[in-house]
């Protein structure tokens, strides 16, 4: 359909309808917005449930320019919603199902007198109040008494595209909070068509052919061009919620997907998939993921599980600001000397990628310093904190926030977070990588730094069993100093809506003495960083 230059979440469905409307969509659960389709739909009533929201928006008053607040339990219409915000003009501002009440109303409050559509679930979570928003709009449960239940709403016409301009504000996601309260990101649809243009080249070669399902956060926004991705050649698309090995498994051995995308930290959890009957990796040529680096052990349980002729995992390295600023694959072929921290070149056409020192001079290959790209990606501005958006500025460069070096061949290699880095270690996350490869009952490990500088690893292991002691100390033998290991359930670790750990809360969990820790016999070995 017509409409600007851009990429616009608002007429994505329509645009993909029109080219391929009888299309199917899987869910692995009913849309709160609208349960009575079920779970097996098509991308042209996808299009027409956008289009039926849009209006409901429409009569409930929502005007171009305005911030819609989306926050409600985790499901696939918050995409839906934020389509259809932004199909009337409006700006949607999506809120992470997993934020606490308390972080949620203080975003809230920073999107200026914002509607807010929730359900009733949302509503009653304590810490939570929508004091701060203009009208609440509910898509399911009871609404309070000052608001409206959405699907109660007459369906206006739309009349023309509505839609904000190129380089405006159109889209408002939010960082992973790793560090405390998130930052609101304010997008531009030109900025997020930079980075789509180059997947799109891609996903003709890999996707094209393949039944796609995606298991993204739908706050995130990857999992836009990611869903623009799949809706674009007319294939099968699976959409799920649920990421445990439980419910995937069996969805993937129905649906054979040929291309999957999620989070790294959900892949983990994949390999278990390796081993199930009915191989439901089998089918998967292509694995995708973005984010942050992957394990290396996960990589090669993930392509060793593809039953596929030459299966590759694609790898992205970005952050919400940005988002992808390199790219590279892995092959089976590759897999003796696939490097965790080798998160590949900048997108050719798309991003440059500099590393410079503590004077913000860039400095030789080898040498580790910060990570800085210059792109057209770039996200406009931290909502309400645009001087905090600017620091991370260096001219035309932006500060990823992570250390790392580039090669002789150019190729970026990710160490740590800049805030995360533990005295005396070259690499906590190559540590990290080191200790998945040599024990792989571990389902998390975090490398973090104690009260006395002393790095402490803190691990999960898979089924929340006992870690052997034994084993510990032979995989750790050779390593750096490290300090007693501390064992967490797994679903104690303070984690974001991408899965991502939340290292300050871990580390103050371990200082309240909140976790199960399992000393670790005798000294810990002190010898030369490893590799």
């Amino acid at each position: 359909m017509p409409g600007p230059k851009g990429f616009y979440i608002g007429l994505m469905f329509d645009r993909a309808a029109a080219r391929h409307g009888r299309a199917p969509v899987f869910l692995d659960r009913p849309l709160d917005l609208a349960p009575g389709e079920g779970t097996r739909l098509t991308v042209g009533r996808l299009a027409a449930l956008v289009r039926e929201t849009a209006g409901r928006l429409i009569s409930a008053g929502v005007l171009p320019g305005d911030h819609v607040a989306v926050y409600k339990c985790d499901n696939f219409d918050i995409a839906l919603l934020a389509a259809a915000v932004q199909r009337v003009g409006a700006v949607p501002a999506l809120l992470s199902p997993q934020l606490e009440g308390a972080v949620a109303a203080r975003l809230l409050g920073r999107l200026e007198r914002p509607w807010l559509v929730t359900d009733g679930r949302k509503l009653a979570l304590a810490g939570f109040s929508p004091s701060a928003a203009r009208q609440v709009l509910v898509v399911a449960g009871q609404p309070p008494a000052a608001g409206r239940a959405l699907g109660g709403l007459a369906v206006a016409s739309l009349g023309g595209v509505r839609v904000p301009g190129v380089h405006e504000p159109a889209f408002i996601s939010h960082t992973s909070g790793t560090t405390g309260v998130p930052k609101l990101v304010v997008q531009s649809p030109d900025a997020l068509w930079q980075r789509l243009r180059l997947q799109k080249l891609v996903a003709a070669a890999t996707w094209r052919r393949e039944t796609v399902a995606l298991c993204v956060s739908f706050v995130h926004a990857r999992f836009y061009s990611a869903l623009d991705l799949g809706l674009s050649h007319g294939r099968p698309l699976l959409v799920a919620v649920d990421g445990s090995p439980q419910s995937i498994g069996p969805l993937f051995a129905e649906h054979r997907p040929g291309a999957v995308e999620t989070q790294p930290n959900v892949y983990i959890d994949w390999e278990e998939l390796a081993g199930y009957d009915g191989r439901p990796l089998s089918s998967v040529r292509y694995f995708s993921a973005t984010f942050d680096a992957m394990h290396p052990r996960t990589v090669q349980t993930l392509l060793n599980a593809s039953a596929r002729r030459r299966p590759a995992f694609i790898q992205l390295y970005g952050q919400s600001e940005t988002g992808p600023v390199t790219g590279t694959w892995y092959r089976r072929r590759d897999l003796d000397r696939l490097d965790g921290r080798r998160v590949g070149r900048g997108l050719p056409g798309v991003t440059r990628l500099r590393i410079v020192g503590e004077d913000g001079v860039p400095v030789a290959a080898g040498t580790t310093g910060h990570i800085e790209v210059s792109s057209r990606t770039r996200a406009l501005t931290y909502l309400g904190e645009d001087p905090r958006f600017r620091a991370n500025l260096n001219g035309r460069w932006w500060r990823m926030g992570d250390m790392g070096f580039k090669d002789s061949l150019g190729r970026v290699h990710l160490l740590d977070r800049e805030i995360d880095r533990v005295e005396d270690l070259d690499s906590g996350l190559r540590l990290e990588d080191d200790l998945m490869e040599r024990l792989p009952e571990l389902r998390e490990v975090v490398i973090v730094a104690g009260a006395d500088g002393v790095a402490v690893p803190v691990v999960c292991t898979r089924g929340d069993a006992a870690l052997d002691a034994a084993r510990w100390r032979r995989a750790t033998a050779g390593m750096p100093a490290l300090g007693p290991v501390r064992q967490l359930p797994f679903d104690q670790v303070p984690r974001t809506s991408t899965w991502k750990v939340r290292r300050p809360e871990l580390i103050a969990l371990l200082e309240a003495g909140d976790a199960a820790g399992l000393p670790r016999a005798g000294a810990p070995a002190r010898t030369a960083p490893a590799r």
